[in-house]
């Protein structure tokens, strides 16, 4: 009896495991991330438009930032640059951005030309930096609450929509969170 009940539970095992995963409420661009609620990674890099200079992280210790992952090669990333540029004239925390396995010219160029929505924008030649946030392509933002914590995980190109539902009121309860 056991060799007929064996095989009829593991396929209403599947079953059951498929119909989750095509469920409609499902949101296909939701990739979890490892990091959500550790430290996020630390770096120094040199910054694109003065590579004599460093960019990171720590001396953002104590505040909530946005960390943007783009590239010039990143058709997502120019969709986005004009949204990073509003939200960057708002003012309302710093944006660093990761500059990930491009060609350093071609990023100033972007920069100058495009305009700048970065407080500081970081060099990832090889992508290193970016494999340690567990980036899977670009563009990804994150934010990053005042302990240093990765809070959310945005990925697809930013949009204003995401910025204010996903983003500004993040942004406000990790301001109010104890230190």
């Amino acid at each position: 009896m056991w060799k007929f009940l064996l095989p009829i539970g593991a396929f209403i095992a599947l079953v059951v495991i498929f119909a989750m995963g095509l469920s409609p409420n499902r949101d296909i661009r939701a990739i979890p991330s490892p990091l959500i609620g550790k430290s996020a990674p630390i770096f120094t890099l040199p910054d694109v438009l003065n590579p004599d200079k460093s960019v990171g992280n720590a001396s953002l210790a104590g505040q909530v930032y946005v960390f943007n992952v783009w590239a010039t090669w990143c058709v997502g990333c120019r969709e986005e640059h004009e949204t990073m540029m509003e939200i960057s004239r708002q003012k309302v925390v710093p944006i660093i951005g990761l500059d990930w396995k491009d060609e350093l010219d071609k990023a100033q160029t972007w920069l100058s030309q495009l305009g700048n929505p970065y407080t500081a924008a970081a060099f990832d030649a090889q992508g290193r930096t970016a494999i340690d946030w567990g980036v899977y392509g670009a563009p990804e933002t994150f934010l990053i609450d005042k302990k240093g914590r990765v809070v959310f995980k945005h990925i697809a190109p930013m949009t204003m929509d995401a910025w204010n539902k996903e983003f500004l009121p993040r942004i406000a309860a990790a301001r109010k969170e104890a230190t």
